[in-house]
């Protein structure tokens, strides 16, 4: 899973800091590993941010059933905790985007459990 994390307000040495939290959170999860990524480019359809401004990720999510429900899990906890900065996050799975920005926690809930769902092995609760 490629994650990318934007906060349109804040300076670069911040995302930088908001994006190693989340990585360290992410560690703690049955995870092959979470590697901090250069932020790149703005992917396409995502809001024109500064690159300098976007924290990566790449989460390898290894062979556990439910390592991506605990991703997802810790994200949305991640964001509930940091809303009052609207950070945007981009995660992308193959072809699948899930853009997340400026929504509410309703919306997040369901967007990360369709998210979830679309990706889970057959047979297995998301």
């Amino acid at each position: 899973m490629h994650i990318l994390l934007a906060d349109e307000n804040a300076e670069p040495e911040r995302v930088a800091e908001l994006t190693g939290y989340l990585r360290e959170e992410l560690l703690d999860l049955d995870v092959d590993d979470v590697t901090a990524l250069p932020g790149g480019e703005v992917p396409p359809g995502a809001r024109a941010v500064e690159v300098a401004a976007i924290g990566a990720l790449l989460v390898s999510l290894g062979s556990s059933a439910n390592a991506l429900n605990q991703v997802m899990t810790v994200i949305r906890s991640w964001l509930g905790r940091h809303h009052e900065t609207h950070p945007s996050l981009h995660l992308q799975m193959g072809d699948d985007v899930l853009e997340v920005s400026e929504a509410t926690d309703d919306q997040v809930t369901e967007a990360f459990r369709l998210f979830v769902e679309r990706h889970a092995p057959a047979g297995a609760q998301p």
